[in-house]
């Protein structure tokens, strides 16, 4: 099996000249397109989460539609669910959407492994993409009653009787819920093909597993679940990043002995085939949201790390990330 000990994804920084006047979105002229500028708040833009509510994409695409709506840049901006087949299902939708240039999807990682593991005829690779946004890293979590107090506890269970652990993930084979325990397994030493992973089609659902002690370990992202982290009904064990996350009492992977870093990203892609005027207003209104003081707040209370590109950048990135979650899949018997 190919060793894939660390799965970094690096942030790159952007550098845009985007024009941006006043609160608004605003400028004058016309487009790259020859139409008329948008002057004032984008109107009827709309965000498809591909999973539950309260999950990590839903998270995001939230807090980013609050923020440009707060600050201006938009004007009721709708985010609106369609779960299913980890993320395929709004996959789907936006392929097939094409030309709409009011629509786009959160997605991040999570979506790249289920257009492989998913039966699905829809691609990343179809879509227009926009902008990647944040990244943040993995945490691995139990609850308040579990038997595991340390990762060093979990780790001596689990190198034991791999199977009798059952490791719950908030996303499809493939996705960083799957990847990080299966990295994580095989860096400690175990099979990572004997690992018994539960999956659940986004975070929203992946709570109450954990709350509720159906499985026995999860891995996700500390920042949808930072409510019950800090009142003490989910305890992290570790984190995945370089460094430890603030407000989570909880050492990395790095600290804990154990040679791994993970991190997750989440982006936006547009359906294909939409106009050049409606990807600019994507980006330019994305690009000013990443600028304004809100976003950065949200950046620190959710815990994610910036990691801002946009159009081409992003593209590329996204046709890096196809091919190397396709090679883990591989690897692993999946793809």
């Amino acid at each position: 099996m190919r060793t894939f000990k660390t799965l970094r994804l690096a942030a790159v920084a952007a550098g845009l000249a985007l024009a941006a006047t006043g609160c608004g979105v605003t400028s004058s002229g016309t487009d790259p397109s020859g139409a008329p500028a948008q002057s004032g708040p984008v109107e009827g833009l709309r965000i498809l989460v591909p999973n539950t509510p309260g999950g990590g994409y839903d998270t995001t695409a939230r807090v980013a539609a609050k923020v440009m709506e707060e600050t201006d840049i938009a004007a009721n901006p709708e985010v609106f669910n369609l779960a299913g087949a980890g993320g395929t299902v709004g996959l789907a939708r936006i392929v097939n959407e094409s030309g709409n240039g009011d629509l786009a999807m959160l997605m991040g990682l999570g979506v790249v492994g289920a257009s492989y593991t998913n039966d699905t005829d829809a691609k990343l690779t179809d879509t227009t993409p926009i902008a990647k946004l944040i990244e943040e890293p993995g945490a691995i979590m139990v609850s308040k009653d579990s038997e595991f107090k340390t990762i060093d506890d979990l780790v001596e269970a689990w190198k034991k009787d791999p199977g009798s652990i059952s490791v719950g993930g908030g996303s499809s084979p493939g996705g960083p819920d799957h990847l990080l325990p299966m990295q994580l397994a095989q860096t400690v030493g175990i099979d990572p093909t004997k690992v018994n992973f539960v999956s659940y089609d986004g975070g929203g659902d992946l709570l109450p597993a954990i709350l509720g002690n159906k499985v026995d370990v999860a891995a996700s992202g500390a920042g949808e679940y930072m409510q019950q982290i800090e009142k003490g009904e989910i305890r992290v064990l570790a984190t995945s990043g370089e460094e430890r996350l603030e407000n989570v009492d909880a050492p990395t992977f790095i600290e804990s002995g154990i040679d791994l870093n993970f991190t997750n990203w989440r982006g936006v892609v547009a359906p294909p085939e939409i106009s050049e005027a409606d990807k600019e207003k994507w980006i330019t209104a994305l690009t000013t949201m990443h600028e304004s003081d809100a976003w950065k707040q949200a950046l620190e209370t959710n815990g994610w790390t910036d990691a801002f590109i946009t159009g081409d950048e992003f593209s590329t990135f996204l046709t890096e990330q196809d091919q190397r979650v396709a090679d883990v899949l591989k690897a692993l018997g999946l793809a």
